[in-house]
Parts: C-alpha cells; structure tokens; sequence
C-alpha cells in the first residue's frame, strides 16, 4: 500500500544574503557553494530539495555540520522563510499562512524537540511539560492531567514537582518529548534530539522514541549526524550534502545501494550485521524454486541474530515469515555476501 504524504518539499531553495533572488539565477545556472560565496558573498543553504514524508513515519534527515539539515527542518514550520519553492501540509500550501494560520500550525500540528533541550528553568516539570497546552488556553485541570500522563509514559513519574536543574540531561530531554507529546501534535519535528546526550542514554532515548511510535505513529521529522540513529530510527532515509540531497530512500536499501562515494564513505565502518533485516536480503517467496528450509525466522529480525542461530553455516537456508504467511527465503550464503560493503560500481572495498 502506498504511503499517505503528511508533508511535501518541492523545489525548496534558500540562500542567505542580502539578494538571494538574484543569487538564486545563480545557483539555478549551476554556479557551486563556494564560488556562490566568494564571488557574489551569498551562502546557499538548501538547493533544489524534493521529498515526500510519510504519515505515521520516522524520517531522517542526516548529513555532516553544514550540510543544511537544521535549516530543512526549520523551513517545515517557518522558523526560516525559503528562497523559493513550496512545502505541503496535509495537502495545503503553508507558504501562503498567514500570521494566525502558521500560528495554529505551530500550536497545534506541529510540536518541536530541541537539542539543547529549551525548559523553563523557573516552571516545574509538569508546567514544562504543559506549556503548549496552556498556550492554547486548555482548562487548567486538564493540561495538568495530560501533562502528568505523558511524564509517567516517558519514565517521569514523580518528578512533577522538580526544576529541570534537578534533573539529569537525559531526564530533561524526557521532559521534552512529554512536552510534544503533551500537545497531540500529529507532527513532531525533533532537531539533533538525542545529540547532547551521553552514549547509553542516547540509546535508551532512541528506545523510547521507538516504543511510542509503535503506539503513536507520529509524523516525525527527526534531524541526526550519525548514521546508525538515522538506521535504528528511520523508516525514510534523506541524506544532505552541502545543501542537496545525494540519496534518499529505505535506509536498508541504502546501506546495500549507495550511489555515491559519499555515500559509500559513511557506510564504509557501520556494523552491518547489527543494523541489515532479514527483508533486505531475503529472495522472496514467488522467486523460490524449493522451499524446503531449515525453520523459520521473522522478517525483521538482524543479520546477527541469524549469524549466531545458524552458527555461520552457508549451506543453510531459512522460511521468511511475516505477519505469520511466508514472504521470502534467506539463504545464509547471500547474508554473507551482504556483509560485505559495496563500491557503487559493484566492487567489494
């Protein structure tokens, strides 16, 4: 079933400096970033962006400092105004808002998360956790109890009372997510969320952004630098380079099919094994001449967990079953070849 589009980026530019219209002409003729910026002293930000994001997906927004993620991200609910282009919202044009229809997009279709984690220092927990909420002038009794479910659900129960430099960086970033959560806004975007955190409560965050969304199925637009979040998180996969998207799609697909020597470079040191399903190198079942298999596994289980139960046996082969029917067969010699990271010309490094 084809995927219903929450949010669409068609021909997004923006260019900082004093002309960008003039330096768009520019850029549209094929004039580079830093030619852009020597010669004329304009900055190119986001050049020629197209991509659709899925309702009820995890997309990923990744690339290196500078490569105009943030800047993406902050076009969705015009915090930052495009040079051209055009950005939809369940269909409607969120360009042409005015000032008290983007204020309704912000207050209540899209919730944000931020780095550097944006509490009140003076409002406890729960005020924290209750802030948009109040600014849409829900009744007191309510916002409260709203704001204290979602503190419980992200393991904050009986800090409603506490100041956030009472609490850790991890648990700050809680209160956070139970903030946009809090809102019922169908659209969280979540800028380089996990980024300030040490290495375990990173992965314990990630695990619960996860777990909610199985329940939720938020629209999230989640902005990283690191590839193996963006491959735990993402459903779609966008990956930024000095403005432009150089690939986008399946993360697993990208993994096995990187187009680019960028691309290529980032993939190059990633655990395969640990982050590659079983669907992505599985032959599915209309392609299979025997299905005489060794047991059955499940179609999203890791290249890992079938290394360890094979024991490394190459001749084995396995019956791929999803939502309890058969899709496919994994034969463990194409798992190993999957292994092995790929040149875009098809070479093993």
């Amino acid at each position: 079933m084809d995927k219903i589009i929450k949010i669409s980026i068609r021909n997004l530019y923006k260019i900082f400096g004093e002309q960008p219209e003039i330096a768009l002409n520019h850029v549209r003729n094929g004039i580079s970033k830093l030619d852009l910026l020597e010669e004329y002293q304009h900055v190119l930000g986001l050049q020629d962006i197209n991509v659709d994001m899925g309702e009820g997906q995890v997309t990923v927004i990744m690339g290196l400092s500078g490569s105009g993620k943030s800047t993406l991200i902050r076009h969705l609910n015009r915090l930052i105004e495009p040079t051209a282009g055009e950005i939809e919202v369940d269909g409607e044009n969120v360009l042409a808002y005015d000032d008290a229809r983007l204020r309704d997009l912000r207050r209540e279709t899209m919730s944000m998360v931020f780095q550097k984690f944006a509490l009140f220092p003076h409002h406890t927990v729960t005020q924290n956790a209750a802030t948009l909420l109040k600014v849409r002038h829900t009744n007191h009794e309510e916002t409260i109890l709203e704001a204290n479910k979602w503190l419980e659900r992200v393991g904050l129960k009986g800090y409603a009372d506490h100041y956030p430099h009472q609490l850790s960086g991890g648990m700050q970033q809680r209160v956070g997510i139970a903030r946009a959560l809090t809102s019922n806004s169908p659209i969280m975007l979540m800028d380089e969320a996990f980024s300030a955190l040490d290495p375990l409560i990173r992965t314990d965050m990630q695990d619960l952004l996860l777990e909610l969304q199985t329940e939720l199925h938020k629209t999230i637009v989640f902005i990283t630098h690191d590839l193996d979040e963006a491959l735990k998180l993402a459903d779609y996969l966008v990956i930024l380079k000095d403005g432009y998207i150089v690939q986008k799609g399946d993360p697993q697909h990208i993994l096995l099919h990187p187009n680019d020597p960028y691309i290529e470079d980032f993939v190059s040191d990633i655990n395969r094994a640990r982050v590659l399903r079983i669907r992505s190198v599985m032959t599915p079942i209309d392609k299979v001449e025997s299905t005489d298999a060794n047991g059955e596994i499940d179609y999203n289980d890791t290249l890992e967990s079938m290394i360890a139960r094979s024991g490394g046996d190459t001749s084995l082969s396995y019956t791929v079953i999803k939502d309890g029917a058969p899709v496919g067969v994994l034969y463990m010699r194409d798992l190993v070849k999957a292994l092995v990271p790929r040149t875009i010309t098809g070479s093993t490094q």
